[in-house]
């Protein structure tokens, strides 16, 4: 119990050491800012390209300068064996679905046994991974109890979910709330005196189940509502309805109301995969949650309402899919970041494919389009946006509405959009080329 309150007494001095597991787009800003609050840091991450980039101070992240790698307080490896240097350990590993969509908790599982391995009286562990109520203590708890050490009193153990959105010039890691649970009081504290060394605000809450459902709750709301606008942008254009004027109307009323936006389908690691580890734990106490499944189902089939729209615009041009040449504009889940993650133009890329399409893409932020776990056949480049470019395809589907995309240079050279993010409409351009979906 004493180096447990000594633990605290570190951090609030900067003497304590912090390790991160997993440098992606939740742990490198976490290493990073810990760093400029001056903190010695030690980074960990199995994939040794990243390992060797920071090493080089070069930013894989876009939206993380590179110069914010070159500080002399940060260190990074891929030997897990040296996590017993560390005073403090977040975890932020991947939490994907499985083939049936079941909860895939292999890499925080990995990771626990190897701080297990490693664990030392007097350490913090905190979980920022998204995750269904319960993984901290049902989950992680008893490997690292197995050592023979106490929670609470020789080690401690918390929650705290990441809220990261990248790119979002207005929230960053530091200015947003961060909620905490702990799995014991002293652990809560410690936890809480570890967070506002970089945070603006802490969130206490009574326990890890709590902050671990306060994450699920967060990313079903935008999954229900994402998938309830998806569902009538369907409706309002068979009514020959604009569903963004109707949100434009709807969002002057200055209460009750939250305006969210349709698209081709939902991307990203959260919002897809999020909601599904709560409806998988809902069947052990035999409940359906029947809103986060049909969200799901929603959300899932939007590309293949993209394709359809273009399937039906090429046709009154009396233009098959098949040997169509196809230009999609954006393979980036969301606007100004260069992540694949789960984005719905890898669907809609797959789709146009086994239609027999000749597909390419563009994207500014993003060089290549490969490696996909789910979508091994996608192997492409990004081609350059001109002129000459642009009237060699068929149409172009506006997937990602970059901001660093001349859309004039693609509205006047283009002889069918299928814009599915009104980003022409709302830049004036208009034409009987323009095809809303």
């Amino acid at each position: 119990m004493m180096l447990l309150k000594n633990l605290k007494e570190k951090i609030e001095n900067k003497a304590a050491r912090i390790g991160i597991i997993g440098l992606g787009y939740v742990g490198l800003p976490i290493l990073v800012s810990f760093a400029k609050k001056g903190f010695s840091v030690l980074g960990f991450d199995i994939d040794q390209y990243k390992i060797d980039q920071i090493r080089a101070g070069n930013s894989y992240i876009k939206h993380i300068p590179s110069e914010n790698l070159k500080h002399e307080l940060i260190e990074v490896t891929s030997d897990l064996s040296r996590l017993s240097e560390v005073d403090a350990i977040i975890i932020c590993v991947p939490t994907p679905l499985n083939t049936h969509r079941e909860p895939d908790l292999n890499y925080v599982i990995e990771t626990t046994y190897a701080i297990a391995r490693c664990l030392k009286i007097g350490q913090l562990i905190v979980l920022e991974s998204t995750t269904y109520p319960g993984t901290t203590e049902e989950v992680m708890l008893p490997i690292l109890t197995r050592t023979g050490l106490a929670v609470g009193e020789e080690f401690a153990l918390a929650y705290s979910p990441e809220r990261e959105d990248p790119a979002n010039e207005k929230f960053s890691l530091v200015n947003v709330p961060k909620v905490v649970g702990g799995t014991t009081p002293l652990c809560l504290e410690l936890a809480q005196t570890l967070y506002d060394q970089i945070i603006v605000k802490t969130v206490p809450v009574s326990s890890t189940k709590t902050a671990e459902a306060s994450k699920i709750l967060e990313n079903i709301y935008r999954a229900v509502n994402i998938a309830l606008v998806n569902e009538l942008k369907i409706l309002f254009h068979k009514m020959d309805i604009d569903i963004w004027e109707v949100i434009e109307a709807a969002k002057t009323k200055p209460f009750g109301f939250h305006a969210f936006y349709p698209g081709p389908g939902w991307g990203g690691h959260c919002i897809p995969i999020d909601p599904f580890y709560l409806s998988w734990k809902a069947r052990e106490y035999d409940l359906s949650l029947q809103f986060i499944e049909l969200a799901g189902e929603v959300n899932t089939l939007m590309p293949n309402y993209v394709v359809n729209r273009l399937a039906s615009a090429l046709n009154n041009q009396c233009k098959p899919i098949k040997n169509s040449r196809i230009l999609l504009l954006g393979v980036a889940y969301k606007r100004n970041v260069d992540d694949q993650r789960e984005s719905p133009s890898l669907k809609i890329i797959q789709l146009l494919q086994q239609q027999g399409a000749l597909v390419e893409y563009h994207d500014p932020y993003a060089p290549t389009c490969n490696n996909h776990r789910h979508y091994p056949e996608i192997d492409l480049q990004s081609l350059p946006l001109t002129k000459e470019n642009l009237q060699k395809f068929d149409a172009v589907i506006i997937a990602t509405d970059h901001d660093h995309v001349d859309y004039q240079l693609v509205a006047d050279n283009s002889s069918l959009i299928i814009d599915t993010r009104n980003v022409l409409a709302s830049q004036g351009l208009k034409g009987e080329s323009i095809v809303c979906a």
